[in-house]
């Protein structure tokens, strides 16, 4: 009996299945590209049916998964028995690696609503990188990736070399100078110092973060000289974030050292008349067993000023800063930080933030 009960449950699924299928035969429901090239530019696959009701069928609408791939269609009402097509096409530009794109096809059987969906796949090879791709930046007759040296994130424990490409586009020889305007935090040498033409070379930049005598977010100018006739200044900036190094602790040296919190992370002035300067204050807490040394407080804007009331604190106690807005010049809804840096380990920076809605 229960042999039969599923013979019949089977027959009603390959039923309704072919009966799906009449409506609108398509050759295929997938289509695998294979290895494509990026550089060749889009490719398209035309999907082809047949309209195998005993109704009339129309196309209402094809959409597709990703705006990368494009979709077009017989739009026409088909008669039984007639052909249409649904053409994907999907433009590999700066997809590298596979893909798999989907179209959702909603269409009218007669007056019925159906729909289906076709799938489209693949692997992009990417295109073969030139050296306009990887130095896209022009400055004089030599070819670099930005206007600015990024160190990243470092800390304050000891020097920081790092290199940047950079190539000569001329048709010329390049030859850097030996004067420069650096800080003295700041050494730069070549890799080599003369660039024949089409060749590439190096910036080798030395950080010395003690000397830079700073924390969080920083930047300085540079300017480099060359030998060409024009352009031969080159002006860089030259960014880091800096945090203070700490040696690894033990569970115990953390248990003892010093701990900093807020009593509050953020606070909204609400609405405020551009033009004024608001005010308020943020509790600062050594929950550490050592003293808390207030390295510094630094805001993301010249608007915004924080004076603590000391930059010790013993452990358990507590103090206020003051934190002050400038809204001159300041429109709509704003948002500004401060970050404050400690000889806490487990938490060397810390931000709390102020909003204001700026009315005029």
């Amino acid at each position: 009996m229960r042999v039969a009960f599923g013979v019949m449950i089977l027959t009603l699924l390959l039923q309704a299945h072919v009966g799906f299928a009449q409506e609108l035969s398509f050759e295929k429901g997938t289509h695998d590209f294979g290895e494509v090239n990026e550089e060749d530019g889009p490719i398209s696959y035309t999907f082809r049916f047949v309209n195998t009701s005993d109704k009339t069928a129309q196309i209402k609408n094809v959409s597709a998964s990703c705006g990368c791939t494009t979709p077009q269609w017989t739009s026409e009402v088909l008669q039984p028995g007639d052909s249409g097509l649904v053409i994907a096409e999907y433009n590999p530009l700066n997809r590298p690696g596979k893909f798999n794109k989907s179209l959702a096809i909603s269409y009218l059987i007669g007056e019925e609503s159906q729909s289906n969906t076709l799938f489209i796949e693949g692997i992009v090879n990417p295109k073969p990188t030139t050296i306009e791709d990887e130095l896209p930046t022009l400055m004089g007759g030599l070819r670099v990736k930005y206007k600015s040296f990024n160190m990243g994130r470092i800390t304050d424990k000891e020097l920081i070399v790092k290199q940047f490409d950079v190539y000569n586009a001329s048709d010329t020889v390049i030859v850097w100078k030996d004067s420069m305007l650096t800080p003295s935090h700041i050494n730069i040498s070549f890799s080599p110092d003369t660039l024949q033409s089409g060749d590439l070379g190096a910036v080798v930049l030395t950080y010395d973060p003690k000397e830079k005598k700073d924390l969080g977010f920083v930047s300085d100018n540079v300017v480099l000289y060359t030998s060409e006739k024009e352009d031969a200044d080159k002006s860089f900036n030259v960014i880091a974030t800096i945090q203070e190094y700490f040696p690894e602790m033990t569970e115990e040296e953390l248990a003892r050292a010093p701990r900093l919190s807020f009593d509050r992370t953020q606070h909204d002035f609400g609405q405020v008349s551009v033009g004024n300067t608001v005010v308020t204050e943020f509790t600062i807490t050594n929950n550490g067993q050592q003293d808390l040394s207030i390295r510094k407080t630094k805001p993301n804007c010249g608007c915004t000023v924080s004076v603590p009331e000391k930059d010790q604190l013993a452990p358990g106690e507590s103090m206020k800063m003051e934190v002050s807005f400038n809204t001159s010049g300041r429109r709509g809804r704003q948002y500004k930080t401060v970050t404050v840096f400690s000889n806490d380990p487990t938490a060397p920076s810390q931000m709390i933030s102020i909003k204001a809605d700026i009315q005029e």
